[in-house]
């Protein structure tokens, strides 16, 4: 789905884009997909020379569920010493909260496509669990303990 951008970028920047084709959930449930994008960027770091790529300048991108996925391997590599350091991640609309969607930016964009509020639960509950069973009660807030929403107050309100 991604091929015409990533030669766009490609041609348009001079570098080479790796398309990472990782499994997709509801078949592939959470870490599949994290651990095709870790594992792919891992191999990739880990050869660089034979792709002819200069370390210092390796960044990881994505988009939606992709983004989310760029920013779990950025996180995940960025404490590695045995490896080249990305130097940047480029996240595009990414998908990287699933505490409250009830927050002002889901309710103020909750009518607007094609990621509705319902839907962007939907997806996040597929790519977790495989199933959307307590779709209602993620909606609600209710999936989050009280003690870990007290916890995460800081990075997760509508302050």
């Amino acid at each position: 789905s991604h091929e015409r951008i990533c030669q766009y970028i490609a041609k348009e920047s001079g570098s080479l884009v790796v398309s990472v084709g990782y499994r997709l959930a509801p078949e592939h449930k959470y870490p599949a997909a994290y651990e095709d994008c870790l594992n792919a960027t891992l191999h990739f770091l880990q050869h660089l020379e034979r792709y002819g790529v200069d370390p210092a300048r390796v960044i990881v991108c994505g988009d939606s569920a992709g983004g989310n996925l760029a920013a779990a391997v950025s996180q995940t590599l960025a404490g590695r010493s045995d490896l080249p350091r990305l130097r940047a991640q480029i996240l595009i609309y990414p998908g990287l909260q699933a505490l409250d969607f009830n927050l002002p930016s889901y309710q103020q964009n909750r009518g607007v496509p094609l990621l509705f509020r319902e839907c962007a639960a939907f997806y996040a509950l597929q790519y977790v669990q495989g199933d959307i069973s307590n779709l209602e009660e993620v909606l609600e807030g209710s999936h989050i303990p009280p003690d870990m929403r007290l916890k995460y107050r800081k990075w997760v309100s509508p302050d």
